[in-house]
C-alpha cells in the first residue's frame, strides 16, 4: 500500500464554476495532484525510517532529496487548496482571525491586494501563501514551484500555511489563458473562510 494518497474532493469537479472549470478541476487534482502522490511515494522507497507526516518531512525538508521536495511540496499544497475551496464559502473571516488581518494589514481588501501582488510577483510557477509565523504574526510571502513557508529551505521567513493560491499555469490557463490576474480575483469567490479559521486556530493553539 502507498505511504501516501491522493484526497478525494468534497465537492464535484463542476461545483467552483464559473469561477474554476469542471475541466480544469478535473485535470489539476486526477492528472497533477496525482503525479505528485505517485512521484512522492516513488521518491521516499527505500529511504530509512522518518517523519510519517507530510508537514513534519516538509520541516526538514533539506535532509531529503528534489524529488521529495517537490512531490511532498506539491502534495501538501494542492491538499491545503483543494481544502479551503468551496462551492458556498463562507466569505469573510470572522473571530481572532478577521482582527489579525485587520491588525498585519489594515484591511481585507488590503490582504487581497498583497495576496494578488504576490501570486502576479511570482515569475514562474509557484504559490502565493497567507501563514502564521513562529511568533504568531500573520504574513503574506509567494515560493516558487511547490516549495512552502513550512519548509527549513525557506530563507526569507518561515511559518505555517493556512491559505494557498496556486499561480501554476495548469491550475488556470484552460479558461484564464494568460489572464492570472483575473484567475486570482476569482479565487476569493470560492476561498471558505471558516476552513481558514480553522486553520489558523488550530496553529495558534499549536504554538502556546
Amino acid at each position: 500500500m502507498n505511504k501516501f494518497q491522493l484526497p478525494q474532493l468534497a465537492y464535484a469537479y463542476e461545483a467552483l464554476e464559473p469561477y474554476f472549470d469542471r475541466e480544469t478541476m478535473t485535470i489539476h487534482h486526477q492528472r497533477h495532484h496525482q503525479a505528485y502522490v505517485d512521484n512522492l511515494n516513488k521518491a521516499v522507497e527505500g529511504l530509512e525510517s522518518g517523519p510519517d507526516k507530510l508537514a513534519d518531512i516538509l520541516a526538514t525538508i533539506s535532509n531529503y532529496s528534489p524529488a521529495v521536495r517537490n512531490n511532498a511540496g506539491g502534495h501538501y499544497n494542492h491538499t491545503l487548496f483543494w481544502d479551503i475551496l468551496s462551492p458556498n464559502p463562507q466569505t469573510l473571516p470572522t473571530g481572532k482571525l478577521a482582527d489579525e488581518i485587520i491588525a498585519a494589514f489594515g484591511s481585507l481588501d488590503e490582504l487581497k491586494v498583497k495576496i494578488k501582488d504576490a501570486g502576479l510577483g511570482q515569475f514562474g510557477s509557484g504559490w502565493a501563501w497567507l501563514y502564521v509565523k513562529h511568533s504568531g504574526a500573520l504574513a503574506i510571502m509567494a515560493t516558487p514551484n511547490q516549495d512552502n513557508p513550512l519548509m527549513d529551505t525557506q530563507l526569507s521567513g518561515r511559518g505555517f500555511p493556512i491559505l494557498g493560491v496556486d499561480v501554476w499555469e495548469h491550475a488556470y490557463y484552460l479558461k484564464y489563458q494568460n489572464k492570472r490576474a483575473d484567475y486570482l480575483d476569482a479565487f476569493w469567490s470560492l476561498l471558505d473562510w471558516s476552513v481558514v479559521e480553522k486553520k489558523y486556530d488550530e496553529v495558534i493553539a499549536s504554538l502556546v
